[in-house]
């Protein structure tokens, strides 16, 4: 089909009875020239059959009967597109408002309106109080070894998971995910911490315990950042540090609540199962580097910025011998507690009501340990330092850090809701209800948004707590506020208990917590029988995450995964189709065994959408698989004619010309392409072009190409791109099957035609 034309309200639909009928119908849609050698079928084609009959297997002879399908019309519905008259209509819908909207609005912004009323009391209760105080139990240690990795002293994570659980429990719509501190997260902030404290000159102060008091905390809010000697003299690193964590924190929280009012969820889409995994898997070889001078007890600087895994590695190989053994053999004894311990709660989860809060019995036993044997004053072991009780008044974050760390805010932004999100939604799944992703991204802001007054930062839901939260039985959020409970008994009396407890312990739990990461190795022989680019998507996105950044990395894994889009649309599969046996299907030749070719027909699929990328490509692959290049053919028509033309004109060309004659008149091995549009979604107007250049180049060697299967975006396109031929009937073939049909019927009624002339 080829040639300009248009529709304006119907789509004919034909089908086929006896073959006399046949003969007339297609003489009606024949154009003139169809006899000739090179003549062409232009647009000759079908939208939509029923029960159409095969014209192959129509019986023979003028006696022969068959029910005649009567022509049929779709016609498509008329779009009205006003742009005004939208506007207005969503203006109205938008300013409107009556009491029950305004109820569904508070009640929907509020999810705790909806389910608290409704909670079972007795029937979610245990459950619920059961998995909050295990979570609590297991979040406490963890939350003071974060702390570590996100730059900020102990008390700062106890007030992050405090305050992340009772707004996540107000503003969540999900049942069963655990906000609070997540490594990663952790990871990304105290990277930008570390840049801004060096930025500031606190790395030039000899490191000093620091003790958090309140007037540090308001006079930093008051002194600039770039007064160093009023600001060294008023607020110590520690203070300084938790300013920037807890400004940063703010702004990815106003960045998340503005992709829920503006609805741009969408953009997670854009960060894969292989990206994010291989993501996290990347960044947990920055967490356990960053953790490794804790292990030995020496005293390095933080490596930041592009390369800085190998930056640090260096560094401590350049100082192991002031290893610490105190703390190293006290990282030994914990590992050999805390791995053989976790893998047996793994190993006998389905058998233990609860896991085993090893953890918490680790951190208990070193302290305890640390404090009677002096092992800060006699070994110079680092400890925790002094963990304040109650909380510090509320503070709001430093504005002239915002344009600092306004960038930087952005991917733990995308990072933190597009977790939340993927985790509730999976939870949300396996449990039979549903979860509201805007709403998702509105409470996970919020859990960042109002906790950066009150020394926190940024959170988002956690797998391995939300893991172990359902499996102890919750069955609401409910189990959120008993484990911001369990938080605030240890922030009003326990916290102090901890001053000796040391470091190392702390960096041992971080890195055990990051078996799971690691283990994603394992799944990589899976993963690639699966899925090769996914595979390969994760590699590139890993290796960039731990070598490169984590900022750089997450940008590379996506456009990496958008380039592998891309190539597989640039270079799709394209094969040449045969028919099924006794059905009216067609197949890959290359994929499946005693499939049938019709002869004189050859049927290629294209598998992506025709567009500027892969235009090139349609076309060399379409003249490879059938083995013909018009242009080529063409070419040599055109050489071949001057030849003989030549000579003529020397009266010396008798075996020349046969030859010649013999080469022009040569058949080729088919008369018709019909073009699979099934896999084709969209066509813009390079594609459109590319279909009318195969098409005028097709015919001009007397070879008929047709279209089957197009979707109404493709059929809508190719009317507006004017490629049917102007007066006539614009058909298009609604299977292979009628297409390949209505080219044996054509052809067939072509030779008669001839034969009789």
């Amino acid at each position: 089909m080829c040639g300009p034309g248009k529709l304006d309200t119907e789509w004919e639909v034909w089908a086929y009875g006896t073959e006399q009928e046949l003969e007339k119908g297609i003489d009606a849609l024949l154009p003139a020239g169809w006899g000739e050698p090179e003549g062409v079928l232009e647009v000759a084609a079908m939208a939509e059959f029923n029960n159409v009959h095969s014209v192959t297997e129509m019986p023979e002879g003028d006696d022969a009967k068959c029910s005649f399908h009567h022509r049929m019309f779709l016609e498509p519905k008329e779009k009205k597109r006003s742009m005004k008259a939208l506007v207005v209509k969503q203006a109205k819908k938008t300013c409107s408002c009556t009491p029950a909207k305004a109820k569904d609005y508070i009640f929907g912004f509020f999810p705790i309106l909806q389910w608290l009323p409704k909670y079972k009391l007795r029937e979610y209760l245990l459950g619920d109080i059961m998995s909050g105080v295990i979570v609590g139990v297991l979040l406490v240690p963890q939350s003071i070894a974060y702390s570590l990795l996100a730059g900020q002293e102990p008390i700062y994570g106890l007030y992050t998971s405090f305050f992340a659980g009772i707004i996540y429990f107000i503003f969540g719509t999900s049942r069963h995910i655990s906000v609070g501190i997540f490594g990663v997260i952790c990871l990304m902030v105290g990277q930008v911490v570390d840049r801004e404290i060096q930025r500031a000159g606190y790395d030039l102060e000899p490191a000093v315990p620091s003790v958090l008091t309140d007037t540090a905390e308001y006079v930093n809010a008051t002194v600039p950042p770039g007064n160093q000697t009023s600001q060294q003299l008023l607020c110590d690193k520690s203070c300084y540090a938790i300013t920037v964590g807890a400004t940063m924190t703010f702004i990815a929280g106003v960045y998340q609540v503005a992709m829920g009012f503006f609805q741009v969820g969408f953009v997670s889409v854009y960060l894969s199962d292989s990206l994010l995994s291989g993501f996290v898997t990347g960044a947990s070889f920055t967490i356990l580097t960053s953790q490794a001078k804790y292990l030995l007890g020496i005293d390095i600087p933080r490596s930041s910025g592009i390369g800085s895994l190998v930056t640090t590695w260096i560094n401590i190989f350049k100082n192991i011998h002031k290893t610490n053994f105190c703390d190293l053999i006290t990282s030994f004894l914990c590992f050999l507690v805390l791995i053989p311990t976790k893998e047996l709660n793994e190993h006998f989860k389905s058998r233990l009501k609860a896991p085993i809060p090893v953890e918490l019995v680790v951190i208990v036993a070193a302290t305890l340990a640390s404090h009677f044997g002096k092992l800060r004053e006699t070994y110079g072991s680092s400890v925790a330092g002094h963990i304040p009780t109650g909380f510090l008044p509320p503070r709001p974050p430093d504005w002239s850090l915002i344009p600092n760390v306004a960038l930087d805010a952005v991917p733990i932004a995308v990072i933190g809701f597009a977790i939340t999100v993927s985790l509730s939604e999976m939870f949300a799944k396996k449990h039979g209800y549903s979860v509201k992703a805007n709403q998702e991204m509105y409470a996970i802001g919020f859990c960042n948004i109002i906790p950066s007054f009150f020394h926190c930062f940024t959170t988002s839901a956690a797998l391995a707590k939300t893991l172990v939260k359902e499996s102890t039985g919750c069955r609401t959020q409910m189990s959120g506020m008993v484990t911001s409970l369990v938080i605030l008994l240890v922030l009003l009396m326990i916290a102090p208990l901890f001053y000796s407890l040391q470091k190392c312990v702390l960096a041992v739990i971080t890195i055990v917590n990051l078996r799971g990461a690691l283990r994603k190795f394992k799944d990589l022989p899976k993963m690639w029988h699966l899925s090769r680019v996914d595979t390969v998507i994760w590699l590139v996105t890993m290796a960039a995450s731990a070598l490169i950044s984590t900022e750089i990395g997450l940008l590379v894994g996506v456009c990496f995964s958008m380039l592998c889009v891309i190539f597989r649309t640039q270079r799709p599969e394209a094969p040449l189709l045969g028919w099924v046996a006794e059905s009216e299907t067609y197949e890959s030749l290359s994929a499946y065994k005693n499939l049938q070719t019709k002869p004189g027909i050859v049927v290629f699929r294209f598998e992506a959408p025709l567009y500027y990328i892969n235009k090139e490509c349609f076309k060399s692959t379409l003249y490879k698989q059938t083995g013909v290049n018009p242009v080529w053919v063409k070419a040599a028509k055109k050489k071949v004619a001057k030849r003989m033309l030549r000579d003529k004109e020397v009266d010396s060309g008798g075996n020349q010309t046969s030859i010649s004659v013999d080469f022009v008149s040569e058949p080729l091995g088919f008369h018709t392409i019909v073009i699979d549009c099934c896999a084709v979604q969209f066509l813009d107007t390079a594609g459109i072009r590319t279909l009318k250049e195969v098409c005028k180049d097709y015919r001009d060697i007397g070879v008929r190409v047709l279209l089957a299967q197009c979707n109404p975006s493709v059929r809508s396109s190719l009317i507006r791109g004017e490629f049917f031929q102007e007066g006539e009937d614009p058909l298009l073939f609604h299977s292979v099957h009628q297409a390949v049909d209505f080219a044996l019927g054509a052809q067939g009624h072509n030779e008669t035609s001839t034969s009789k002339n």
